[in-house]
């Protein structure tokens, strides 16, 4: 009796058994479920909650280095926002890249890597190093390299090579940012500066004003001898306006300081003021324009024609890749969840 009992006890448990093991597992199903979570599904592909959340934490880094006070919870909010429309992007890109049958090797990545440290003169470890301070792995940092390739690629086939630039465009561009007209009493003007280093001690401060002083006039022999008044600016002037070439714009007489003044106000176009010396150092200028509703040219049509061309292109480029991704999207499921 005992032992039909006992039978009786071990079938019942193994009818039980299955039960019991469902109960147990299914939370942790439960569990892996929510980890892995579909938050997208982009035509017959999806984007899941973990490989999202991988993104943001980049965006996330990203965000608040370059705003350390922005509120975390709105910028974790920006930075899922953020990361998920790139990914969608990304994905939508990749599977475009199929039907044309646009692939990128792992030579490709991995000479992407190479010539981007090379680039930043780092060895391996530094470059390692870079990338995690900038939150990323080589994993997902060589991941990026090849949606980057093979966005480049892709665009060629069906951006870039639809992309014209005209020799009209160029000269507009040209006319538009290479040009001005100068407005009646007024001086378009191009400036040097040199300063020395300030000093309580006199002795020093007149050695320091000595040595500028004949820094200067090495310079500025080399401006009236014919040299290009803009790359001596860009390469010797201490003054803003180096950046520039020297250009300052156009000033009326009642506009400048008197030294400036008395500098500029007797020269002809294309001639170089005597030094002057300000309180702030030495300066000197030439005048491009003096006359009325005179044109001046800031740099001759063949030596900027090129990086014209190619700024135009970039532009193009820009709106281009916007109105095909536009349409990528308008063609493509889309749904998030």
């Amino acid at each position: 009796m005992k032992q039909c009992t006992r039978r009786q006890d071990r079938t019942s448990f193994q009818l039980l058994l299955p039960i019991l093991l469902t109960g147990l597992l299914f939370p942790l199903y439960l569990s892996a479920e929510v980890v892995d979570k579909v938050v997208a599904v982009i035509n017959h592909e999806v984007i899941t909650l973990s490989e999202l959340e991988e993104e943001t934490a980049v965006v996330f880094r990203s965000i608040t280095k370059n705003n350390p006070d922005a509120p975390v919870l709105e910028a974790m909010e920006e930075a899922r926002e953020v990361a998920l429309k790139m990914m969608i992007e990304h994905r939508l890109i990749q599977q475009k890249a199929k039907t044309y049958n646009v692939t990128v090797t792992e030579q490709d990545i991995d000479d992407a890597y190479e010539k981007m440290r090379n680039g930043m003169s780092l060895s391996p470890v530094e470059f390692k190093q870079k990338l995690e301070r900038s939150g990323l792995t080589e994993e997902s940092y060589r991941k990026k390299l090849k949606s980057q390739i093979l966005q480049s690629r892709l665009l060629s086939y069906d951006v870039r090579s639809k992309i014209i630039v005209t020799e009209e465009m160029i000269l507009d561009y040209y006319d538009e940012n290479y040009t001005s007209r100068v407005a009646k009493g007024s001086y378009y003007l191009l400036q040097m500066g040199f300063s020395w280093p300030e000093t309580d001690d006199p002795v020093k401060e007149a050695a320091n004003k000595k040595e500028t002083l004949s820094r200067t006039e090495r310079v500025y022999k080399l401006a009236k001898n014919g040299q290009d008044f803009r790359l001596l600016a860009e390469k010797f002037s201490d003054l803003p306006s180096a950046s520039d070439g020297g250009d300052i714009g156009t000033f009326t007489l009642d506009e400048m300081a008197p030294a400036m003044r008395d500098a500029v106000a007797t020269l002809n176009p294309g001639e170089i003021s005597k030094i002057i010396d300000t309180p702030a150092g030495y300066q000197f200028f030439k005048l491009l324009s003096g006359e009325d509703n005179t044109i001046v040219v800031t740099a001759s049509f063949e030596a900027v024609k090129e990086e014209i061309r190619e700024k135009i292109f970039d532009e193009k480029l820009k709106i281009a890749y916007a109105e095909w991704v536009k349409k990528l999207k308008e063609d493509a499921y889309i749904q998030r969840l």
